[in-house]
């Protein structure tokens, strides 16, 4: 019996049975594929699967694309796969092991293995599958020649073999943070970026010279270089470097930029393109915000329209043309061959959702290529021309792996047949798109979530999910990012176990524009997304399905810092919480990180607290889980030390923790998601869903 057999017979067998319950094992049971590259050479594929913590490397190759796995790693032991790079004859794939290593120079080892972890740079045979590790670092570039690797280990910037026959030699060391290689067309130079905490240079490593060329090195921040195709000339992006005043980490990129445009020989520069008065460049999320495609061509991201959106700049004559005009964003892009046509996923004409849409580096008509009740991200032109690959969801369906036929117009979804039997496709609900308007008459989308069998006048518990980032984008159905797939699978879960469950998509994340985005006031500034969760509370009680008394709140990240902050000011609207990794003092951290991260200023650093949850910890009574792992480096592991002992002290709030030694801020384990989601989902069936909920955190 085939696996597609079982899995259908399972999925009828699920659909008649009485209770149309399922485990979160079953809904988090679906493998996530993530990386998805292509060869150069030929018409074939290569991602990472994480099938419950287990990371592999699969390939698929045309014309039937049969999956096959090409590395052998059997545990879930936390070890992150990515970094996918073929070489330029397409026989092997090299990839980095591990994760980097925190303030204290110590690499994840969320197993607590005694013998500790590393990150290394490893390769793998495409042939036979054979593996072998070229060396300790990150970033791998391959040579145009495919017969060296360059790479970086902290400062240090390493180059090998490819084929490993030699341990790794030093290629330079330079001051800064050194990273961002690429290789020109013939081979001889190594552009990369020297990231120097308030500034950044674009430095050209010369082979034959053994000397390294600072590239119009000024107080900015230079940043992602591109060769043109000759090899002859560097264009680059440049923003202001830093200054001392407030720079949230997530607003240090919306600055006014340039493009600028070096000659190797001559050693001269230009500025072929300087962004309007007030637009800012939102770098923190396109991948690959500078291209050079064609010869006298270059193709940039930028939000001054408002939105962010795809230019095309004509070196000759220096004009820039939007390529993708109106109010939809553009996220992730590939080339074609020969350098003619752009496929992108955008929200275009379906504001909650991706699809996929081509366009010609020249400009003229866009071309929609994918639609419907789907989304689609990270397309790959395949190099014949015939096939773009991509990865998919829906409400129901989990990520998987497609292809386009272009020829015919058919795509396929080639790894279904990997979707465990038991994954509960057919008991999942389609969320509905609902909008509401915050206090200040912004517009709110949200996702809501109903429970099935809701019987009239019945009044069912309701969650409200807050993403974190907060650069970042709920969608209507499995989300492309592995965190919030797996945040999308607990909130299936929750309404699955009678919740009303609505996600909320608040000011200061992506797909609405750049306004949105950078609204006045948020976070350490004033909190003011903190409105919309209001907004989100009273739509939720005004729905005859809820009980308004029984609304819970979670989140991670920066939803953990809502979740908390909606606990501390209105335990009277918010009845529990759960609260992942959340900032809950952006004063402590900007008295820590200083002037590079949160700012200085006295009057700032009283604001950051008043808009923080530790402020109003006297209004605290409703009863919180915290979840956190203690080598988390992206929100430190005191912002829940200092808030827990504080609410113990005061002693008005039930308080539970939850704690993962030497786990990051992304879980690096299955079964430490597992693990949170199995005690949120009982800490909330414990206190919102019988009506006495109330009462027990009084």
């Amino acid at each position: 019996m085939t696996k597609r057999i079982l899995r259908v017979l399972t999925v009828l067998a699920l659909a008649i049975l009485p209770s149309r319950a399922f485990t979160l094992k079953d809904v988090l049971s679906s493998p996530f594929p993530y990386s998805l590259t292509a060869s150069p050479k030929e018409d074939l594929i290569a991602w990472v699967f994480n099938q419950r913590g287990i990371r592999n490397i699969w390939i698929a190759r045309a014309p039937d694309f049969h999956p096959r796995k090409l590395t052998n790693y059997a545990e879930d032991d936390g070890q992150e796969i990515s970094q996918l790079v073929f070489s330029p004859d397409g026989e092997t794939i090299l990839f980095v092991r591990g994760e980097g290593p925190n303030r204290e120079g110590e690499h994840p080892n969320p197993t607590s293995d005694p013998r500790g972890a590393k990150r290394e740079v490893w390769a793998v045979s495409l042939k036979d599958g054979r593996a072998w590790k070229i060396g300790e670092g990150t970033e791998p570039a391959v040579s145009p020649r495919g017969d060296v690797v360059v790479f970086r280990r902290g400062k240090t910037v390493l180059y090998s073999p490819l084929k490993g026959s030699e341990k790794p030699r030093v290629l330079f060391k330079a001051r800064g943070r050194n990273q961002g290689f690429v290789w020109s067309p013939c081979g001889e130079k190594l552009a990369f970026v020297s990231r120097r905490g308030d500034h950044s240079f674009v430095g050209i490593y010369d082979f034959k010279k053994g000397k390294i060329l600072w590239v119009l090195p000024d107080v900015n921040r230079d940043s992602h270089p591109v060769w043109s195709p000759d090899g002859k000339k560097l264009a680059f992006i440049r923003i202001p470097g830093a200054t001392m005043e407030f720079d949230p980490i997530w607003r240090r990129w919306d600055v006014p930029f340039s493009v600028w445009v070096f000659d190797v020989t001559t050693g001269k520069g230009r500025k072929v393109f300087e962004s309007q008065r007030g637009s800012g460049f939102a770098l923190y999320y396109p991948r690959t915000p500078l291209l050079w495609p064609r010869p006298y061509r270059l193709v940039f991201y930028s939000e001054q329209d408002g939105w962010m959106h795809l230019y095309s700049l004509n070196l000759k004559t220096g004009r820039a043309r939007c390529l993708t005009p109106g109010n939809y964003e553009v996220e992730n892009l590939d080339l074609s061959p020969g350098g003619k046509y752009l496929v992108f996923n955008s929200n275009k004409e379906d504001i909650d959702r991706r699809h996929l849409w081509t366009v010609s580096v020249a400009g003229g008509p866009l071309r929609r290529i994918t639609r419907g009740k789907t989304i689609e991200w990270s397309p790959r032109f395949l190099p014949s021309g015939n096939y773009i690959a991509f990865l998919w969801s829906s409400g129901k369906h989990p990520a998987s792996v497609a292809v386009l036929d272009l020829k015919t117009g058919k795509r396929r979804s080639i790894t279904d047949d990997l979707i465990p039997a038991s994954f509960p496709e057919n008991l999942l609900v389609e969320a509905e798109p609902v909008v509401f308007r915050a206090g200040d008459g912004l517009e709110i989308h949200g996702q809501l979530f109903l429970p099935r069998g809701l019987k009239e006048g019945e009044k069912r518990p309701a969650l409200i999910f807050m993403h974190g980032g907060p650069i970042r984008q709920m969608l209507l159905g499995w989300h492309y990012f592995y965190y919030y797939h797996n945040s999308y699978a607990f909130n299936q879960y929750m309404v699955n176990r009678g919740f009303v469950v609505l996600s909320v998509n608040y000011r200061s994340g992506i797909g609405y524009g750049a306004s949105f985005r950078t609204a006045p006031h948020q976070g350490p500034e004033g909190a003011s997304e903190y409105q919309d969760i209001l907004a989100a509370a009273r739509f939720l009680q005004r729905l005859s399905q809820v009980d308004p008394l029984r609304i819970g709140l979670w989140g991670g990240s920066y939803g953990g810092y809502l979740t908390a902050l909606g606990l501390a000011r209105d335990s009277d609207l918010f009845a529990a919480g759960v609260d992942l990794h959340g900032v809950h003092d952006w004063s402590w951290r900007g008295m820590r990180r200083g002037v590079e991260d949160w700012g200085i200023s006295r009057e700032r650093l009283r604001l950051a607290r008043l808009s923080s949850p530790v402020a109003d910890l006297q209004f605290w009574t409703s009863p919180v889980l915290f979840i956190h792992g203690d080598d988390d480096r992206n929100v430190d592991f005191i912002q829940t030390v200092d808030l827990v002992q504080r609410l113990r002290r005061l002693g008005r709030a039930h308080v539970e923790t939850l704690v993962f030694p030497d786990e990051v801020h992304d879980f690096l384990l299955y079964r430490n998601w597992l693990r949170a989601y199995e005690a949120a989902a009982d800490f909330f069936l414990r206190f919102l869903s019988v009506p006495e909920a109330q009462s027990r955190k009084k």
